[in-house]
């Protein structure tokens, strides 16, 4: 059985196309159903429905053998994980953003964000002492309410930010979905798997 994670919304909409492609299509709408083990049309391949943030982790330690990611999540993740492909959608950035105008505070710098590693990399490159602050959702009110000078989040249009009286300011990543493989699956199911790769490489090619 080849075992492929992925997560509902953005990335699930735009990554079924591409398995289609290689023949691999949900006998099921994994949006509406509550299964989270979801067979396809081809018998020996299924889909694992799970979080955003929890696909490497299935993919690392073997639970599914490939999965969809964006560069966002694995840059936080970190891990031992093969990324063959670009699967070029889901495109955003990862930006840092602060209140429009606001000048640049002085002393330590706190930022607010899920994204604590990267965050901790980005300023350390940069030789800065930042506090982070690590927040599960709606970011742009930390600056509104002094918990904090800077957020890091991904920016899509930047509308929620100008809604809030924030602005992007520094782009950390440029991202897009990835598709990761587990390294002993790579292995094990060479063929199989490399097979699929240049498949959806194929079909992310002729968009």
């Amino acid at each position: 059985m080849l075992t492929i994670a992925l997560s509902k919304g953005r990335i699930l909409d735009d990554t079924l196309p591409l398995l289609a492609e290689a023949g691999i299509v949900p006998t099921e709408n994994p949006e509406k159903s509550r299964k989270l083990i979801i067979p396809t049309t081809q018998e020996d391949v299924q889909l694992l429905i799970v979080r955003a943030t929890d696909v490497p982790t299935y993919v690392e330690h073997g639970a599914a053998d490939i999965g969809v990611a964006g560069k966002d999540v694995l840059l936080e993740y970190g891990g031992q994980l093969y990324e063959p492909l670009d699967l070029q959608i889901a495109k955003c950035k990862l930006m840092t953003a602060g209140k429009v105008g606001a000048p640049e505070p002085k002393g330590r710098l706190r930022v607010a964000t899920k994204f604590v590693n990267v965050a901790k990399r980005y300023y350390a490159e940069q030789g800065r002492q930042v506090e982070v602050i690590k927040l599960y959702g709606s970011m742009e009110l930390a600056p509104l309410v002094g918990l904090a000078d800077k957020i890091i989040d991904v920016v899509d249009t930047g509308n929620t930010l100008r809604a809030n009286g924030l602005e992007a300011q520094e782009l950390i990543a440029t991202i897009s979905s990835r598709l990761i493989v587990n390294k002993a699956s790579m292995k094990m199911q060479h063929s199989r798997i490399q097979a699929l790769i240049d498949t959806l490489r194929a079909a992310v090619e002729s968009r």
